[in-house]
């Protein structure tokens, strides 16, 4: 069995139906912002800390929407497992600053994700936030915006 890391990761949206991505420092692919949770803390909560400390955005639980539970080979831990629990928030258009060891963030439109992504974000993510934007945007299951992707960052 391989070792598996646990994580809280977030489908961010913004008021565009884009999605929000993060590449740490030293690494060639993005994914969706996230991390360990620290003892005694919750999915939920490590989710809005690690948003906070990563883009410095300000988050609470009670904004967030649980999406499930998913897993997918590590990005940067070669070997390794992800197991995430993944919860969807959308916030108002704002500027992101990337913080620790984020060195980019880009607000990535659905329909066309142009930069490499981590197989949680590719395989997993994204597909549900295109879902989650198609069921907001007509009632209906699927779709997702086409266009590029635009940078904030470092």
């Amino acid at each position: 069995m391989r070792p598996t890391i646990s994580v809280s990761a977030g489908v961010v949206l913004d008021g565009r139906g884009r999605v929000l991505l993060v590449r740490k420092t030293d690494t060639s692919v993005f994914m969706n912002p996230g991390g360990k949770p620290a003892p005694g803390e919750s999915a939920a909560e490590a989710l809005c800390r690690e948003l906070a400390e990563e883009v410095g955005l300000a988050v609470r639980p009670g904004e967030l929407t649980y999406l499930g539970r998913f897993r997918a080979e590590a990005a940067n831990e070669p070997g390794h497992l992800v197991d995430a629990e993944v919860f969807a928030v959308t916030v108002a258009d704002v500027d992101v600053t990337p913080q620790l060891e984020i060195a980019e963030a880009v607000w990535v439109d659905l329909g066309r994700a142009d930069v490499a992504l981590a197989p949680l974000a590719a395989n997993h993510l994204l597909p549900a936030a295109a879902r989650l934007t198609g069921l907001r945007r007509s009632g209906q299951r699927g779709g997702g915006a086409p266009a590029g992707c635009s940078h904030s960052g470092v």
